[in-house]
């Protein structure tokens, strides 16, 4: 139980602003100190980490890097609450604890050798990272499909992961596309709102596709009902679902949905499973 209720002391090795002004994320890359904690922390796209703040608290987040980087990994975080507000005032070299790993994970077995649809609503875009550089690593690649992304985002200075732009376009059978929310000088990629755009920019129809998604609520809900009306199997759509968690073991009830606990059940769900949830998800 040692890894589910005590925190690992682990240090932030670099901090990257991913934002502007109006939108404040930082994505923080963290190293355990313990060697033999570095050793036995394993996780999986999808799955996320409990952060503490001594003194202060602790949140749940989900993973933005791939676990095929076994020395460290990435957490995106905006700043909006007390937590994350302690965590954004920290500094490389700064000690945080590290709960975890919890949760289920995104099907990254059972969907070899299918094509994969990412479409993703700012940082709704980090859960998919740890994905998306999953399987367009080198030692991965060959064992999926085509891959296509929209990346939606209100403005380009609220673009995360720009730095990962060009692995991602040049890597084998993969689209990049990217959106706005309003047209401004300069932008040269597409504009409005992805699940206007699906149709238009994407090839929905290519068969044995795998949709994710991920982003607001709202965005998620528009997304999955487009796809459902352009006849895609709800049991092809997968989201991940991180509103209201809180202790990561289902035990504080805060994630509760009808008979689920997002933190135990999921947080990635199907359209299927969702379907079957009370509306409030």
């Amino acid at each position: 139980m040692d890894k589910y209720l005590l925190p690992h002391k682990g240090e932030i090795v670099k901090i990257t602003q991913e934002t502007g002004s109006n939108l404040n994320i930082k994505t923080f890359r963290v190293r355990l100190i313990e060697e033999e904690a570095r050793k036995k922390f394993k996780f999986l796209p999808g799955q996320f980490v409990e952060l503490t703040v001594f003194g202060v608290g602790e949140a749940p987040f989900g993973f933005a890097s791939s676990p095929t980087q076994e020395e460290y990994f990435d957490i995106s975080i905006k700043e909006t609450g007390l937590v994350t507000e302690a965590i954004h005032n920290m500094e490389e070299g700064d000690q945080i604890g590290v709960r975890g790993p919890f949760g289920n994970n995104f099907p990254y077995e059972e969907i070899k050798g299918k094509n994969l649809v990412f479409l993703a609503g700012g940082i709704g875009l980090a859960p998919l990272r740890s994905l998306i550089n999953f399987v367009l690593d080198e030692k991965n690649r060959d064992q999926y499909g085509r891959v296509q992304m929209l990346l939606a985002f209100r403005s380009p200075e609220d673009m995360l992961y720009k730095y990962d732009f060009s692995n991602w376009e040049n890597s084998p059978n993969t689209t990049v596309k990217y959106t706005i929310d309003e047209e401004c000088e300069g932008w040269v990629h597409c504009v409005g709102y992805p699940h206007e755009l699906l149709n238009e920019e994407l090839d929905l129809k290519e068969p044995d596709t795998v949709f994710f998604t991920c982003g607001p609520p709202i965005m998620i809900r528009f997304i999955t009902e487009e796809l459902r009306n352009s006849g895609i199997d709800p049991a092809n759509i997968i989201t991940t679902l991180e509103m209201k968690m809180s202790c990561g073991l289902g035990k504080c009830g805060r994630c509760n949905i009808g008979r689920h606990y997002v933190c135990k059940d999921g947080p990635v769900f199907d359209l299927k499973q969702m379907e079957q949830m009370p509306a409030e998800f």
